[in-house]
């Protein structure tokens, strides 16, 4: 059986799910971000205690389809994040159709309806956020972290991170390093 979970975007998340299903002794085959198979149904109170754990961590068990495929399609985001440029051999859009088995105007008009924003701010806002750790661990320099974040050049990821942040990355990571 599946449950879908909504706002798991990285490996951390996927350990705090799988420590609240330990906890509450429900046995899974994997966890996955956005979906956990275990390998039985979950009484009504199991499930009730797993709602209550996963919205203490901030995470949502969806019972709503449209929400499952927007979780899906931010999971597919957060892979093509962890892609190098010379890995993906083919356009975000299609590669956000293939991971989400939908085509990319549905997703991006879908998306917009429940997230309020485009897949494409979305992605923008998700790469700033990417580049504000990198910026944080200080062992890349700039134009390090713009190839690895698939900008074209550091002025390119400096726009973007000035529109977003009203800092220029220099500015953030000397700001991050005085704190």
């Amino acid at each position: 059986m599946k449950l879908y979970i909504k706002n798991m975007v990285c490996n951390r998340c996927k350990t705090t799910v799988k420590s609240e299903l330990d906890k509450l002794g429900i046995q899974y085959v994997s966890v996955e971000l956005g979906e956990v198979t275990i390998r039985k149904k979950t009484t009504s109170e199991q499930h009730q205690s797993l709602f209550l754990a996963l919205k203490q961590s901030g995470f949502e068990l969806i019972t709503n389809e449209k929400n499952y495929l927007i979780e899906k399609l931010k999971c597919a985001i957060f892979d093509l994040g962890m892609i190098s440029d010379g890995d993906l051999k083919t356009s975000f859009p299609d590669f956000i159709s293939l991971r989400v088995n939908d085509s990319f105007n549905s997703l991006n008009a879908l998306f917009s309806d429940i997230e309020g924003i485009t897949i494409e701010k979305y992605i923008i806002n998700q790469k700033v956020e990417l580049v504000k750790e990198l910026l944080g661990y200080n062992n890349l320099n700039i134009t390090e972290i713009a190839y690895k974040m698939h900008y074209s050049n550091v002025a390119q990821l400096s726009n973007e991170f000035k529109s977003i942040t009203g800092l220029t990355p220099m500015h953030f990571r000397h700001l991050r390093h005085i704190n």
